[in-house]
């Protein structure tokens, strides 16, 4: 029965290791954020008829913020699955 128990642990763990990791923690999402907000506000501007500001805006959302957020790696906090001790 102990062997089982052992060969049951050792899958979980497997498995465990073999799940992908997702790369961007919370600093990648505040900047996607802002890029959001910043596409918002120029296409507001935009609407409005403003010819300098908006493009302005809308280079700096697209072509700046977002690449970084994408870019950037902000890893988040890695938490240990909890696996039940063993004892031989």
């Amino acid at each position: 029965m102990a062997n089982k128990t052992k060969k049951t642990v050792r899958t979980v763990e497997a498995k465990a290791a073999a799940a992908p990791e997702w790369p961007y923690g919370t600093k990648n999402y505040a900047i996607f954020a802002a890029a959001l907000l910043v596409i918002i506000v120029g296409f507001i501007f935009l609407g409005q008829g403003s010819i300098t500001l908006a493009p302005l805006l809308l280079v700096i959302g697209y072509c700046v913020l977002l690449p970084i957020a994408l870019i950037v790696k902000c890893k988040p906090e890695r938490t240990e699955p909890a696996v039940p001790e063993q004892t031989e």
